[in-house]
């Protein structure tokens, strides 16, 4: 009852209930808790206050609430260490209530400790689950603050330092430059992609929080160092056969436009533009998750930069898939994809700083699943990746989007290579043109990591059916034909085939879609009954399967 009347406004009552429930239960814990919550609140008693807090925390010395009110009073009265004192002790008891944590961002930003101060907010954001009026006010002095760490060169240092150290392990100067005309808030320029003798970070500068914006390139930097040690980078290529392609998908759009009036070089230009834009999410949607992990773990006193960026950047690509006008203009099917991927970000954002946007950009089930799939993918990554293993996830994802015809990812040390002797490269063609000698080795580590789960696994029973099917399928077949579906399997599984995957087609077998596990069955089974000689450089660990297939089958006579 003194808790109602105490809510209802009415402390004199409410503080008379309490005093009958103490006289009944003088170590009523929470009714002298509340007491002592009326007369710090409403009555501005401290002391009085702080008696009742003692006899309750007497009461109960575990009781956290208790104690963090009592910081809470000591606070008011700008006792600042005892306070601290406190919440600290009510952390010890529970690290999960988010009013202790607020209050010691508080303390933190009065004694100008600020990094101090953005950790405790982002916690008591993180923590909070009732979207409350602590909440918005956790929220608030997270970004008040956050502008205030902003506001001093720590983010200078940091890039600097990261610079130099890029510089002597990739040796290669970097310069970082400010540029209005690029298309997006940051980009980083290849010193090899330009023949040049720099690498070039180029930066948005009416950006907030460029000193993040920055770091995201150079850690871009950092992870193709790391890859080409191993001869593991891979290179994002997309030509005008890929657009040409793409816009061909956009013909109902196209002549939605053409109803308009709008012009052709303006609708060249959009469709020209939605390319280039969704291929910059397919390429740097799964790489940047990665590298915000990074930025996040090995250099906490930026987080407060990335907070700010992220949050602007979330911001447009909220707007750019839910604006009404952009949506009615847009093709459905892109701004589904696009939708997808800028989702993913607002995943990680909410895990990183606590702030929840993922219902603002109302997503379908389908779309939902789809991007909280891909965020578990990445997590299975995450804490001990390789190098070069973010290109997987570039692949998987753009597969699942079926917007894997929109490039090509392909070795970097190989692609450079061949590009310099055409000769060269066209001779390789004709020795392999299945690409079945290359020593790639991305490929030769996703080879590795198919064979040791096939292992793990033992004779798979879907391959063995499949297989079944496939000698079904070529009994009776000239060896000719055989080999040249065994060909155009290869050629297509130049670029891998992945056991996951059910939407695969070869054009030699009409009317019938493959999932992955049956093509890599036809891929074994075509190459052991037209071309066994070779059958081993495939590296498809299915001899047992084939061999089992082969018992089961019953050849026609």
């Amino acid at each position: 009852m003194g808790q109602i009347l105490s809510d209802e406004g009415d402390q004199e009552e409410a503080i008379n209930c309490l005093i009958d429930a103490l006289r009944w239960d003088s170590k009523n814990g929470w009714a002298l808790l509340m007491m002592g919550n009326i007369f710090a609140k409403f009555k501005d008693d401290v002391p009085t206050a702080m008696k009742y807090y003692d006899q309750a925390l007497v009461t109960n010395p575990n009781d956290n609430i208790t104690i963090n009110n009592i910081g809470a009073n000591l606070m008011q009265q700008g006792k600042l260490e005892e306070a601290k004192k406190y919440f600290w002790e009510a952390i010890r008891i529970n690290d999960k209530y988010p009013n202790t944590h607020f209050a010691l961002g508080m303390i933190a930003e009065i004694e100008a400790d600020l990094q101090s101060a953005f950790y405790s907010t982002i916690q008591a954001i993180k923590l909070n689950k009732n979207k409350d009026v602590l909440y918005q006010n956790s929220v608030r002095q997270a970004f008040e603050i956050a502008k205030k760490i902003i506001a001093t060169d720590i983010g200078k240092k940091i890039f600097r330092e990261y610079r130099h150290k890029l510089e002597f392990e990739g040796d290669r100067k970097i310069d970082i430059v400010h540029d209005q005309e690029i298309p997006t808030a940051a980009k980083f320029e290849f010193a090899e992609n330009y023949e040049r003798d720099i690498h070039i970070v180029r930066y948005k500068p009416s950006y907030p929080a460029v000193e993040h914006l920055i770091m995201h390139e150079l850690v871009h930097l950092d992870f193709v160092i790391q890859a080409r040690k191993d001869d593991l980078n891979q290179l994002f290529i997309s030509n005008q056969s890929h657009k040409t392609q793409f816009i061909t998908g956009l013909e109902s759009t196209i002549k939605k436009f053409n109803k308009m009036g709008i012009s052709e070089k303006s609708i060249a230009d959009y469709c020209s533009n939605l390319f280039d834009g969704m291929n910059r999410q397919i390429f740097n949607t799964p790489i940047d998750l990665f590298i915000e992990n990074f930025l996040f773990t090995e250099f906490p006193d930026l987080r407060a930069y990335q907070f700010i960026s992220l949050y602007t950047m979330l911001q447009e690509g909220l707007k750019a898939v839910t604006d009404k006008k952009i949506v009615e203009l847009s093709p459905k099917d892109i701004i589904s994809k696009s939708k997808v991927y800028n989702l993913v970000n607002a995943i990680q954002f909410k895990e990183l700083f606590g702030l929840d946007f993922i219902k603002d950009f109302n997503a379908t089930p389908s779309e939902s699943k789809l991007a909280n799939d891909f965020y578990e993918e990445f997590l299975q990554y995450r804490d001990d990746k390789e190098p070069a293993e973010e290109y997987e996830l570039v692949m998987h994802w753009a597969e699942d989007l079926k917007l894997d015809k929109n490039f090509e990812l392909v070795n970097e040390k190989e692609f450079r290579t061949k590009r310099t002797n055409i000769d060269e490269l066209l001779s390789s063609i004709e020795k392999d043109p299945y690409d079945l000698e290359s020593k790639d080795p991305y490929k030769e580590r996703e080879m590795e990591k198919f064979q040791k789960s096939q292992q793990s696994i033992r004779t798979n029973m879907a391959v063995v059916m499949f297989m079944v099917d496939a000698l079904q399928f070529f009994d009776g077949m000239p060896k000719e034909e055989i080999k040249k579906i065994a060909f155009e399997i290869a050629m297509q599984g130049t670029q891998g085939y992945r056991p996951d995957k059910d939407d695969y087609r070869i054009s030699s077998i009409k009317g019938k879609t493959f999932s992955g596990y049956h093509i890599l069955a036809y891929y074994y089974v075509s190459w052991a009954l037209a071309i066994p000689e070779m059958l081993s450089q495939l590296q498809l660990p299915y001899d047992d399967e084939y061999k089992l297939a082969s018992t089961i089958h019953k050849p026609n006579k």
